[in-house]
């Protein structure tokens, strides 16, 4: 239903310029749940609105039913009356009731009769539990309503395909399931959708398939199972997981242990893990470099805190290590015990790269 092929954005004003998109390609089939997700700042956005030429895309080809949209013959009103969008700020007519901005297009565009566009705007604000607001003002609804007053006057024009841009960014937390209900049904009844969200569950739940935008392209897709359980690239895994991370590199053992140590407290602070693992991170830490690490090269030291999982793990990465460093350690060893005591495993992988787990 949707081809791209090495779409590009950039931003341009008289000092500089911003590709925001660098090279996007994909393929969106009749029928799919499409959720985009990805840092702050990846083009999710600007992705979405230049499939509907609501930005000027400066290279690439989008192609919808086998009709280029960025070609200059393009009749742009058609292409929006195939392709609905819902924006995170409603957007809606503040003057006039939900029910006159649920049809007012309808009946400016498409031609319908009031009598016409008012029976069908009805029956779409029962869909979306707002039957009883049709003659209210915006101003009298709450965020939430007015999303889903906002996802109907979309339906209206009997879109093919609706791009929603963080529907449920602009909602206070106790509105958002209301919205994403209403997504939901549009999905069981086999909408084609495009979604930027950052409600991962959401994401998970109703999604065919998954985008993650990173640097400007879609850096990883796969299926929601694919990408939330077995993420194949470390960006994606580091966000999926909301993985927090601090690193540290040793050229040798003349090292600023207590430097090292408050950006630690610092660290385990920030994510609230208290100071009984806090100071068994530095525990082990020091252990690990004073009595087991063999410093024959440069060491690397990864501590990494998923936000998801509460999980908390510290990596050592002894480089130019040839042989098993663990293996080589006298299983009394009350250093190595001290380590094992204050963790819940040990393990190295790889000659020279050892994972604690806390």
């Amino acid at each position: 239903m949707i081809t791209v092929r090495h779409l590009k954005k950039v931003f341009r004003d008289q000092s500089k310029e911003l590709t925001v998109l660098s090279d996007v390609n994909c393929e969106i089939r009749k029928g799919e749940v499409i959720s985009i997700i990805g840092p702050s700042g990846t083009g999710k956005s600007t992705f979405l609105r230049c499939l509907n030429r609501l930005e000027e895309a400066t290279a690439g080809q989008i192609e919808i039913d086998g009709v280029d949209i960025l070609d200059r013959r393009t009749d742009v009103s058609l292409l929006r009356r195939k392709m609905g969008m819902v924006f995170q700020n409603f957007n809606l007519f503040e003057h006039l009731t939900i029910l006159d901005n649920v049809t007012l297009c309808p009946i400016t565009l498409l031609g319908q009769s009031r009598a016409d566009a008012e029976k069908r705007g009805m029956e779409l604000l029962e869909m979306v539990g707002l039957h009883d607001k049709a003659g209210s003002l915006p101003c009298e609804l709450s965020g939430g309503q007015k999303q889903r007053a906002a996802i109907a006057r979309c339906l209206a024009m009997n879109p093919e395909i609706i791009l929603f841009d963080e529907p449920t960014s602009a909602l206070d937390p106790t509105m958002v399931s209301e919205v994403l209900a209403v997504i939901r049904r549009l999905a069981a009844q086999g909408m084609t959708m495009a979604i930027v969200s950052h409600e991962m569950q959401f994401v998970r739940d109703v999604s065919t398939r998954v985008f993650f935008m990173y640097g400007g392209e879609i850096y990883e897709e796969g299926t929601p199972q694919q990408i939330f359980d077995n993420p194949q690239k470390p960006v994606t895994k580091a966000f999926v997981n909301r993985i927090r991370s601090l690193d540290f590199r040793l050229e040798s053992r003349h090292y600023d242990l207590y430097g090292m140590f408050g950006r630690i407290e610092t660290f385990c602070s920030k994510y609230g893990l208290g100071n009984d693992i806090t100071g068994k991170v530095q525990h082990v830490i020091e252990e690990m470099l004073s009595e087991i690490l063999p410093f024959s090269g440069p060491v690397s030291l990864n501590l990494e805190y998923s936000e998801k999982t509460y999980g908390l793990s510290l990596q050592f990465t002894q480089e130019n290590a040839s042989v098993p460093i663990l293996a080589g350690i006298d299983a009394d060893s009350v250093s190595l015990m001290l380590v094992r005591g204050m963790s819940k495993s040990v393990e190295e992988t790889e000659p020279g790269l050892i994972r604690v787990e806390f």
